[in-house]
């Protein structure tokens, strides 16, 4: 099973509905962000959004694992992504690239710019998806927790699952 590097945005969605369970389920052992993620995950909680939190005590218990660049291809990368892109997402991709990590966001420049390098991409819709798949939920959870993510703000291309599966 591949390795998945995630941004803030993607997180925060499954923090924020009470599904990060899921995640944990779906990608256990293999779910990264990177030293940019976590800071992006610090400013939302100092921004007020407290339950953010969660994300920062998985952290500390080891999943995701934190991640920083290991090789001056990966800053090169980091760097020219970063003129047209955030540092999460720059971040993330520089590394998935390298290492043939997996990337999860639901940037939609943050996507094309790893389908062009050829880094595979899921976002939220993806992963709630796997999880009905692997039976990790059913569809009306899936349901469920996708109305939790758009009332948190989560701006979804559908607003059920049902219309995808």
């Amino acid at each position: 099973m591949p390795e998945f590097v995630f941004d803030s945005c993607v997180l925060s969605n499954f923090v924020l509905s009470d599904g990060m369970p899921i995640l944990k389920r779906l990608y256990a052992g293999r779910a990264y962000i990177t030293n940019f993620v976590r800071v992006e995950i610090a400013r939302g909680i100092h921004g007020g959004h407290e339950k953010l939190t969660a994300i920062r005590r998985a952290i500390k218990d080891g999943w995701p694992k934190e991640i920083a660049f290991k090789t001056q291809k990966e800053k090169a990368l980091f760097e020219k992504l970063s003129v047209s892109l955030g540092s999460g997402e720059a971040s993330c991709i520089a590394i998935a690239r390298s290492r043939k990590y997996h990337f999860a966001s639901n940037d939609r420049a943050a996507r094309a710019e790893a389908t062009l390098l050829q880094v595979k991409i899921t976002g939220t819709i993806g992963i709630l998806l796997r999880g009905i798949k692997e039976n990790v939920i059913d569809i009306n959870e899936g349901d469920r927790l996708l109305k939790r993510m758009i009332k948190a703000g989560f701006f979804s291309p559908v607003t059920s699952l049902r219309v995808i599966k």
